[in-house]
Order: C-alpha cells, then structure tokens, then sequence
C-alpha cells in the first residue's frame, strides 16, 4: 500500500501522514495520544465535547454557478461563498501542518456500480476508526491507484472565526459538490463526517437514477427486500431487526434499478437505555473496535448506559459484521414492502393502513411524527413533527426529485407501501397506553408476508388512507381508531386538527408538488 505525504493532501510542513491504519492500530494510536480509554469489553470510549450531536445551524453548502440551480436552498441547505470555504479550508490546512494525520480510503455504496470513493482526513485517530468502520473497507489490490471521488477534511481542534468566516459559530460543516470536497470544523462528534458522506451521495445517485434513502432495510430468505422509514422514536430499528431475516443496512440506503444496497459499511447505534435483553446485537457489538461516544464508564470500564450525563444522544459506532444476521455484501433485490414507520402521539391515525403510489409519495415528502411532553423544554402535550424524505437535513435537491423517483420505482416494482403508527390509538398519549409491540410486530410482519394483500379495505375519508378489516394475529376492532376512541366527538376534531397540521405543512414547504402529490393527503 502507497503511504501518502502530507504534501499529496495539501498541508505544508512535515508531519506524519497514517494511511488506512488497521484497528488495533488506530486504537493503539487513540489511546497513545489521550483521546479515549478502552471499556471492559475494549471499545473505545470517547468524549466528543461541546458538540454532542449534529450542529445543523452550522451547516453549509457553497454556491457556485454549477449547482446554484439545483439545489433546494432554504433554512436546511444554506449557502456560503466559494471564497469563505476556501478561506475556511486553506486555514483548517495550515493548522493541519506538522501534527500527524490519519486518513482514510474507503467507500460509500455497497453496489459496485454505484460505488464513490471517499478519502477522510482526520486530526483524530479515533474519528479515523469510527469512519473505518462505518464505511466500506477496501481490500489491499483496491488501495493500489486509488483517487478519491471526494475528499473530507476533518479538524475537531480548528474553531471558525464566525465574524471572519462569514458562519454561525466555531463550528462549519460546508460541502463544496463542484470541487467534491468537505470542511468539517470545530465539531468532535463522529456522526458529521458520516452525515456529510451520505448528503454527497444524496445528491450524487439521484443523477445515476438512484433513489437514495434515509432508511433501514433487511432481506427474507426468498430475496426480497423491505425498506424502513422512520424518525427517531418511531421503532425503526426495532422493527427491521427483524431475527428470521438479514439486516441490510440501518440508516443509509440506495434502490436502483436492481435492487436496494447499503450505502455504509457500518452502524452508528444509540446507547441510551441501551440493555442487552431488549437489544443483544446492538449490545453485543460494542467491543474492540467499537467508538463508544459520550457514554459514562466507571472506573473499571463498564457503561452505564442509562446515563445521560453528557447527552442523551450517546453512540455506537461499529462494522455491520459485528450483528450476526448482517446480509454481506449489503445488497438485496427489489423491495416487495416498505413501510413508514410513524408514532402518531395524538392517538388518531390508524396502526396500519395502506397507500398506493400518489398518497405514498405524499407521505414519504411529509415524513410525520409527533413529540411527546417532556420531551422538550416547553412541550406540554403531544407536538407534530414533519422531516421531509424522513431524514430532512441531508437531501440537497428538491424534494419532488426524490418523490417523483419514489413514485417510478413503486410502478416498476409494484411494491406494497403501509404507514404503520407504533404510537397511540384510541386517546392521546397519556391517557391510554401506546400501542402493544406484538400488534405491531404482527402487522409488520403480516404486510412483509403479503398477509395484507388481498384483504378488504375501508377508505379513511379524513386521513385519505386505506384501513384493512381485518390482519392476522391484532384484534379486528383496533384497526380503524373510531373503534377505539370512546368519545366519537373527541376523536373527530383530534383527527381533523392533525389533518389540519398535514395540509398546512405541505401547501408551506411543497407549493410547487404535482397536484397528484399534493391531493393524495388527508382532508382537512
């Protein structure tokens, strides 16, 4: 394997350049240089400091005159000249010179015909190893005559000037498309360089005719994929890690023409409340090799998973191999299910309904959950959230791209779409219980065997939504939530709120959608 010089990357002076160091080496390298400790089970444990998650008021994309009408510009994607990022990127260089530096070469897209190549260049050892193992590892032949695709640069220690730089903070994440690099400065926390990585193939594999997904996927025995949408709380990754079928991918997905493949090599987990008897492989996975982010370990090195201490949002970062029932290489065939996973905390919208091609793109672009009290300072009761694409803060273009490419694959494939509420049904959350798991276990599995195909369904005249009469295994009467509200009168104008909440949304962010879009929503 060619070592690199610190001049082939663009820094001066005359430090020391690691490329695609193994684990036990960066982890070795980590420990040396006083970045984290090992957990007793040899993860390594670190603190990301003032950045416990993404920044993303800190986020960038640089306007130049070859993408300047392709990009989706608004309060998400914001533009920062060509100037400030070279400026930026000139000086996060130069502090760059004369330390040692880590990078490495690997790749995003599990299908080889769609592959990028991607060169990360850390000042961390132990962001070197969670990207390691978050992307596809190249073999020792693939390393020989390797250009990168892209290229990110990754400086935790250099802090932004925001009066001089022209950003909001110490803090910038900038993405330049036409130059095909990233600036990622002033942030500790690992998961900026994978987010970064993944808004650059969602704006590269649209153009290949690829849709590209913020989605959790897995495969059945006979070959056939199922895709999982779903925000934070909505049991995305309960529900896809499924035992009796392989798991895909967890977070980042492609669907071409042949099929769905992974876009990482890896998972990055939440820890919080994390224990082994409600989630084993996830437990199980954090041992060497490992990132453990922001987790609090006693002085023996055990977690403790149940403190938040430093952030709720604690992390595991490690290889796809370490779950048992990982499918290697990531790819899979034409999903036949895919499910948008919602938990709809209002207690109105149906445990599952089903959705054909118009209401599933109008679906997929609103991307609806719900908040619950106290899950924010100032929430006092349930709160509608509305991320576009599921996965709002890393898609560039437009989201009609995206929908109308959902909308092709669908009629090619035939794929079955259902909108599954693992929330409340019968109440707002509070005052009944949140929807038994094994009825949701059961309804997920009886639309991914085809259990849902064929039986009858009642329209939803206020949802817009198909509502079957019946599914194998969950009480007939818990399927349409006018069975289950005992105030009818309650449940009408909780239902028509929401209703309300979903138009105001979509006529506020998608002005331009298609009428057959834009009509296949609920009717407020």
């Amino acid at each position: 394997m060619k070592q690199l010089t610190p001049i082939e990357l663009g820094i001066a002076g005359n430090g020391k350049v690691y490329r695609n160091l193994s684990v036990p080496a960066l982890v070795e390298a980590a420990l040396r240089r006083g970045e984290g400790r090992l957990s007793d089970t040899g993860a390594l444990v670190v603190e990301t400091g003032k950045y416990t998650g993404r920044s993303p008021d800190d986020k960038f994309i640089v306007d130049t005159l070859a993408v300047h009408d392709e990009i989706a510009w608004g309060k998400i994607n914001v533009p920062i000249s060509e100037e400030k990022f070279c400026s930026i990127k000139s000086k996060l260089l130069s502090y760059m010179q004369n330390r040692e530096v880590f990078v490495f070469d690997g790749f995003a897209g599990a299908d080889p015909k769609y592959t990028q190549r991607f060169r990360i260049i850390n000042e961390l050892a132990s962001q070197n190893l969670f990207i390691h193992q978050l992307l596809l590892r190249p073999t020792e032949e693939q390393l020989d005559g390797y250009t990168p695709d892209y290229t990110v640069y990754c400086a935790p220690g250099f802090k932004c000037i925001p009066e001089i730089d022209g950003v909001h903070s110490e803090a910038a994440i900038i993405i330049n498309y036409e130059s095909h690099e990233v600036v990622i400065a002033g942030s500790g926390y690992a998961g900026e360089i994978k987010k970064s990585v993944f808004s650059v193939m969602n704006y590269v594999l649209p153009k290949k005719g690829i849709l590209s997904m913020h989605c959790s996927a897995n495969i059945g025995d006979a070959g056939d994929s199922a895709v999982f949408f779903g925000l934070s709380g909505t049991g995305k990754t309960t529900l896809s890690a499924d035992p009796s079928r392989n798991l895909i991918g967890d977070d980042e997905h492609g669907w071409s023409d042949d099929g769905v493949f992974n876009i990482e090599g890896g998972c990055y987990a939440k820890c919080i409340g994390l224990e082994r008897e409600h989630e084993p492989e996830i437990y199980d996975a954090i041992k060497f090799g490992t990132l453990l982010e922001n987790v609090i370990v006693d002085e023996n090195g055990k977690p403790d998973y149940a403190d938040g201490t430093l952030t709720e949002n604690t992390r595991a970062g490690y290889p796809i191999n370490y779950i048992p029932n990982a499918a290697i290489p990531g790819v899979g065939g034409q999903p036949k299910t895919i499910i948008f996973l919602t938990a709809d905390a209002f207690g109105v919208l149906p445990p599952i309904s089903k959705l054909n091609e118009d209401m599933a793109m109008y679906h997929f672009v609103s991307g609806y959950t719900s908040k619950l009290a106290g899950t924010e300072r100032g929430i006092t009761g349930p709160v509608t959230t509305f991320s576009t694409l599921f996965g709002a803060p890393f898609f560039p273009l437009n989201a009609s791209v995206y929908a109308t490419m959902l909308g092709e694959k669908l009629k090619k494939t035939g794929a079955n779409v259902f909108l599954v509420n693992t929330g409340w049904c019968g109440g707002a959350a509070g005052t009944v219980p949140r929807m038994k798991l094994k009825y949701t276990r059961a309804m997920v599995s009886a639309a991914l065997a085809g259990e849902l195909n064929d039986v009858e369904y009642d329209l939803d005249p206020i949802f817009n939504l198909y509502i079957p009469k019946s599914c194998p295994n969950v009480p007939a009467e818990i399927l349409d939530p006018r069975n289950v509200w005992t105030d009818k009168a309650e449940y009408e104008k909780a239902a028509k709120a929401l209703a309300g909440k979903f138009a105001e949304n979509f006529a506020k962010k998608y002005p331009d959608m298609p009428a057959n879009i834009s009509g296949a929503g609920p009717r407020a």
